[in-house]
């Protein structure tokens, strides 16, 4: 475990764990592929040296671009490794452009995420997408990586993923008839990038129609209760897992962006807010629960890997959860950040930051870190103090014109180019 030093200031502390935190792509990417390992340890079946992930790997190079923005490594490496992991995708199974969830780290071949589904993984595509755009933005003096990434881009066939009725599906596979039990998308959750990247594609784009007759129509979009006082826009009861108002905003900046159905900064810090306002009403009295002590996403859990939330509480927290919310909530976060770091660091502090959850109540601290937990931190530390990660990923035109395509205000859209 790394030493936990005491006492620093919060400007200080934030660095501390940023910088540690990025360890984990910084220093344990895979070594052929630089591609972002899906964990670091705990048992799920697969092998954890060789099993890469696509959507945690755009959140790392979001992640790495911080890294070198603050002097931590050499912004030389973190090109160095996004030209990498772009050449090693470029040779990597795809299905009609769309990445799996899963790759095989020195093969590029792909990995069953679950029985089944091994095909194109659209949501974590999305994902990935977002960390290669940030890249291209970051590194515009080189035009020639700017211009491969753009080309997987363009790749990406967002249309081949819709059905009949105009949902768009979580997966799909083109050699594969599509089964009716197939996840589509909708509600409001983690894939609203994949509206607003296919809403702006240049060459298979989903038409706005999918956003606002399929995802945002389904029972769990609208909610608008009051919980604690703080009013909730989007989302099911109680917000659901954190995740799902933290992942779509480490690139897309939410400040100021509405559309007919939310004001989407209202809609991230009320989430936080009431994940917390849950917390310190504890109503299953789990120890250690409280103003510096809160925050319920998904993560591993005593009993395997739980999507924690306010209606799916089992005494776990997971740092990532107040962390992430840096940007939204800070007075909120500080208190947890300074008592995870403080009080429990001995137990949860190591070399690539925070485990990836713990829970009081067993007495249990997670084996592992995963790659969509970790990096969140990093970004979200970040767009506290700067909105570096806004700035790249909003900027690009593919963000902006899907944003515009589906209907979207916001200060930071340029008119549209005749």
């Amino acid at each position: 475990m790394a030493i936990v030093i005491r006492g620093l200031d919060d400007d200080a502390l934030r660095d501390r764990v940023g910088q540690a935190t990025a360890l984990y792509f910084l220093d344990w990417s895979h070594p052929v592929s630089g591609m972002a390992r899906e964990r670091s340890g705990g048992a799920f079946g697969y092998d954890i040296e060789e099993t890469v992930c696509t959507g945690g790997t755009g959140f790392g190079l979001l992640a790495q671009i911080v890294a070198a923005e603050r002097g931590w490594r050499p912004k030389r490496e973190i090109l160095d490794r996004t030209e990498r992991i772009v050449g090693f995708l470029e040779g990597a199974d795809r299905f009609d452009g769309v990445f799996p969830h899963f790759l095989q780290g020195t093969t590029g071949r792909v990995l069953s995420f679950m029985p089944g589904d091994d095909g194109g993984d659209l949501v974590e595509s999305a994902f990935l997408m977002m960390g290669l755009l940030g890249a291209a933005a970051y590194f515009a003096e080189e035009p020639t990586l700017g211009a491969r990434i753009e080309a997987l881009f363009d790749a990406v066939n967002w249309a081949a993923h819709l059905r009949e009725d105009g949902a768009v599906m979580w997966h799909h596979h083109p050699r594969r008839p599509r089964s009716p039990s197939a996840l589509p998308i909708r509600g409001w959750n983690e894939a609203f990038p994949v509206f607003v990247l296919g809403a702006g594609s240049r060459t298979h784009p989903i038409p706005a129609s999918a956003y606002h007759r399929s995802w945002a129509t389904a029972p769990a979009f609208l909610n608008g209760r009051s919980y604690g006082g703080t009013p909730l826009p989007l989302g099911p009861d109680w917000g659901g897992p954190l995740f799902l108002s933290q992942y779509p905003f480490l690139g897309i900046d939410p400040r100021g962006l509405r559309d007919a159905y939310a004001d989407y900064g209202a809609q991230a810090r009320a989430h936080a807010l009431v994940n917390r306002q849950h917390c310190l009403l504890n109503p299953k009295g789990w120890d250690g629960y409280g103003a510096d002590c809160w925050g319920l996403t998904a993560s591993d859990d005593p009993s395997g890997y739980v999507a924690h939330s306010p209606t799916e509480d089992t005494g776990v927290i997971t740092p990532t959860a107040a962390l992430a919310s840096f940007p939204f909530a800070p007075a909120e976060a500080m208190p947890v950040l300074r008592h995870l770091h403080d009080v429990l660091g001995d137990r949860i502090w190591g070399e690539a930051g925070f485990v990836d959850a713990f829970c009081e109540t067993q007495g249990w601290v997670a084996e592992s870190r995963l790659a969509i937990d970790q990096a969140p931190i990093v970004i979200g530390l970040e767009n506290h103090r700067t909105g570096l990660l806004w700035e790249l990923v909003s900027g690009r035109p593919e963000v902006q014109r899907g944003l515009r395509a589906l209907g979207f205000t916001a200060p930071y859209l340029a008119p549209a180019i005749a």
